[in-house]
């Protein structure tokens, strides 16, 4: 059956797959506190989700001297691990991406979690095998840059025009914009619906079930 408009589907992992916002959220301002830093608002700390760590916390604590953002980082990743087993996949996931598998699709993850941070998620939560490519923000650039983007496509032979960018946050659709990629906003996660619309993505989706609908019938 020839596809409406794409071959490869990207996702974002942290509030697009996995319910981590306000995990990840919290975690942020606990290093902070750790470092008796002025700890941001869940609006500020959960703007920064989706970058890459050390980008992450230079927004988060800009007050930092830089020489410490390794203990920054490090407190961080502390109190992300103490309760990393307590984060799951928002409902329908699973069965979205199985469904989108069994179609034929490439499905891909660009996040700006650590190397070692997906391939544990992805172990936990048992989708390795579902995924054709990865790439995180300690391997390439981090998001916007659309270096995530350009890699998967090259190591998958896909055509960008033929590739959708998904994602929670402004920093996933401009991410797509800057790659010459489609991009499908998810309001469920870090960043709210009007930023995201802001960006003329495909579609903006409320739930996993308006994203699985959305796909089977335009994708």
């Amino acid at each position: 059956m020839a596809r409406e408009q794409f071959d490869l589907i990207v996702f974002d992992w942290d509030g697009t797959l996995m319910d981590s916002t306000a995990h990840i959220t919290r975690s942020i301002q606990a290093a902070c506190r750790d470092l008796g830093l002025p700890v941001p608002a869940d609006e500020a700390a959960s703007y920064v989700i989706g970058l890459g760590l050390r980008e992450a916390l230079q927004i988060a604590a800009p007050t930092l001297d830089p020489v410490d953002y390794p203990r920054l980082s490090e407190r961080y990743r502390f109190h992300y691990l103490v309760k990393d087993q307590t984060t799951e996949l928002f409902a329908g996931v699973r069965e979205m991406l199985q469904d989108l598998r069994d179609q034929g699709y490439l499905l891909a993850v660009a996040t700006g979690k650590s190397r070692v941070g997906l391939n544990r998620a992805l172990d936990q939560s048992r989708l390795m095998s579902l995924f054709d490519g990865t790439r995180c923000a300690d391997e390439t650039f981090s998001k916007p840059h659309p270096a995530m983007l350009h890699e998967l496509t090259r190591e998958l032979g896909q055509d960008p025009v033929r590739t959708v960018m998904v994602g929670d946050t402004t920093h996933d659709l401009q991410m797509a914009i800057n790659a010459g990629v489609a991009g499908i906003g998810v309001t469920y996660g870090a960043h709210p619906a009007g930023a995201l619309s802001a960006l003329s993505p495909k579609f903006v989706a409320s739930s996993v079930s308006a994203l699985s609908g959305w796909l089977r019938e335009n994708a």
